[in-house]
């Protein structure tokens, strides 16, 4: 393969994917910052900025799932490919990045969907307790999913403030360096 046919733009989405992954293992030093991490940022910008949306999936969900098997290697001293949470994290960020697809520009109201779409759906989905059955720690009835809802506000408060910190990086940060690195835009900016 040439380095002419290397497109820059996927691989400057890439590293700062990766870069971005690497900064979940923060809270594995500092416990206070549990869920304080950029995943559903890095879902929603990988939607948004891959032109290919199939890269979009295969990149962040392969960082995503990279990273939690080193997380989880760290909290139990055991490899373990997958657990059971592992298929719907998936789903979570899979949808995340479904709705970053569907984003065609950045402005206020898109930068309001880029903040709470990737914690509604962690939330919503993963605080199910016939999903996530939390040691059996709720009844999994209705009753059982508000209190589980209500539980987890304190760590999606902790998810809203990662993703909020993290997304004003990768995306001011992608934008500022597209103003300045015409390589960087999509071909249809260019053509204007």
């Amino acid at each position: 393969m040439s380095l002419q046919k290397i497109n820059l733009r996927t691989v400057v989405l890439i590293l700062m994917i990766i870069a971005a992954t690497a900064m979940r293992f923060v809270s594995y030093e500092y416990k206070w910052m549990s869920n304080f991490s950029p995943v559903g940022a890095i879902a929603m910008f990988g939607g948004v900025y891959f032109a290919d949306k199939w890269k979009a999936y295969a990149v962040v969900l392969l960082s995503l799932y990279a990273s939690d098997v080193v997380i989880n290697y760290l909290y139990s001293h055991t490899w373990m490919f997958f657990t059971g949470d592992t298929f719907w994290n998936c789903v979570c960020f899979s949808l995340t990045i479904l709705v970053g697809s569907l984003i065609k520009e950045i402005n206020i109201g898109t930068s309001v969907l880029i903040l709470l779409a990737p914690v509604t759906i962690h939330w919503l989905i993963m605080d199910m307790p016939w999903i996530n059955d939390a040691g059996g720690l709720y009844p999994k009835t209705l009753a059982g999913y508000a209190e589980s809802l209500y539980n987890a506000i304190e760590f999606e408060r902790n998810m809203l403030f990662g993703d909020a910190v993290f997304g004003l990086i990768l995306f001011g940060g992608f934008e500022l360096a597209k103003k300045k690195f015409s390589a960087l835009r999509p071909r249809t900016e260019l053509a204007l």
